[in-house]
């Protein structure tokens, strides 16, 4: 349409939601679907978070508060930084918003001038790229291979940066692929980035708290001390407290950066809600108890998933450190033909396909930059994962 902006044809919508709002239309309409598309964990928020959500709205604290956040809960990431990563940050270092999302836009929106690079490791969250779009930069995707446990090495991070790069996105755990870098990783990483100062690194930790086995969670901060005045270090409450509908993530770095976002989002949403910044001070000041517990039925969830996919004809999926997420290859099901007929070109026509015929939704690899794959999200429950996990070793056994 003539009246809509240039910059709004430089993105697409979200392939992740569009997966599970096709899911939800086809249950809608009758049909046998399981959903494994939507990341964001089947638990209830706990009772003690939504109990101190309900004492704020009868406290009457229903009004605006300050547009980056409310003193008490900026002081609570303060706490939080210093007690899980061993940052030192103060109220001024610290903004919250209506969810990590709008944290990282409100950064990009205010950094980024046309022609700006934004170094991205692939396979990525889907909407890294199409936010620095939106912003007016340019991203310079890194490949991290399936062969590289897909992780990034310091060679492609090193090849991807120019004169041009403004930012470099790491995401540790990942989400598409649940892989976790080490310590040692990381400061292969890091080693890199201190030999361009003039690159920034964003950093979002929204899976910290979601690890496996024996690994543990670092951010780059941490690790290489000299990068704390450039970097964000970004995180929310979404994943390992459940919150996903209260739409709060936050992020630390310096006053500067953490002013000139305070200034768009002051001009966007305002604050963010209110009784959702009561319920996430409850969430880092309270107990934390149910997070192991959580984390080991994950665990079981994750090993089932891989178990059962890897059984299938033509898939390999590789165990991830932490998240919920799988991302398996589906290159021995490429050039094959289902049983409907369909000819499975890329990955896209795979779930495409694997939705149609067996009622299965999942996400495809190239939404994440990196094919064949497809992602699948193991936050529902066993029995679902077990029949899911079924239907696509029959899918592929079907192939001819």
């Amino acid at each position: 349409m003539p009246f809509l902006s240039d910059s709004l044809s430089r993105v697409k919508p979200s392939p992740t939601i569009a997966v599970s709002t096709k899911a939800r239309e086809l249950k809608a309409a009758g049909r046998d679907v399981i959903g494994l598309g939507a990341g964001e964990p089947d638990f209830d928020t706990p009772d003690n978070i939504k109990a101190a959500a309900i004492a704020a709205i009868n406290a009457g604290e229903t009004k605006y508060t300050a547009p980056d956040g409310t003193p008490a809960l900026k002081q609570a990431i303060c706490d939080k930084f210093k007690r899980d990563n061993g940052l030192d940050y103060v109220p001024a270092q610290v903004t919250v918003g209506s969810g990590g999302k709008q944290v990282l836009i409100n950064a990009l929106m205010a950094t980024l001038n046309p022609g700006d690079e934004v170094v991205i490791p692939a396979p990525y969250w889907v909407s890294y790229p199409d936010m620095v779009l939106l912003a007016g930069g340019e991203p310079v995707i890194a490949m991290a291979t399936a062969e590289n446990a897909y992780k990034l090495t310091p060679d492609a991070l090193e090849a991807a940066i120019t004169p041009k790069t403004k930012w470099f996105i790491f995401n540790s755990p990942s989400n598409p692929t649940g892989a976790g870098y080490t310590k040692a990783e990381l400061k292969a990483l890091t080693d890199v980035l201190v030999k361009h100062p003039h690159v920034w690194i964003m950093t979002d930790d929204m899976y910290e708290h979601l690890v496996y086995d024996d690994f543990e969670f670092c951010t780059p901060a941490e690790v290489e001390p000299s990068l704390y005045d450039r970097t964000l270090t970004c995180n929310g409450v979404s994943k390992a407290y459940a919150m996903t509908g209260w739409r709060i993530g936050y992020a630390a770095g310096p006053v500067e950066l953490i002013k000139a976002m305070g200034k768009i989002q002051s001009q966007t949403t305002s604050n963010p809600c209110s009784i959702s910044q009561a319920a996430a001070l409850e969430a880092l000041n309270g107990t934390q108890d149910f997070i192991q517990p959580n984390n080991e039925l994950f665990k079981r969830r994750r090993n089932l998933t891989v178990e059962m996919l890897n059984q299938a004809e033509g898939i390999t999926c590789p165990t991830p450190e932490g998240a919920f997420y799988v991302y398996p290859s589906v290159a021995g099901c490429i050039g094959k033909t289902s049983a409907a007929g369909t000819l499975i070109e890329n990955d896209e026509v795979f779930a495409t396909a694997l939705l149609e015929e067996k009622g299965v939704a999942v996400v495809f690899g190239a939404a994440f930059g990196l094919s064949p794959c497809f992602r699948v999200s193991y936050a529902t429950s066993d029995e679902a994962l077990t029949e899911a996990c079924k239907r696509i070793q029959d899918f592929c056994a079907a192939l001819t």
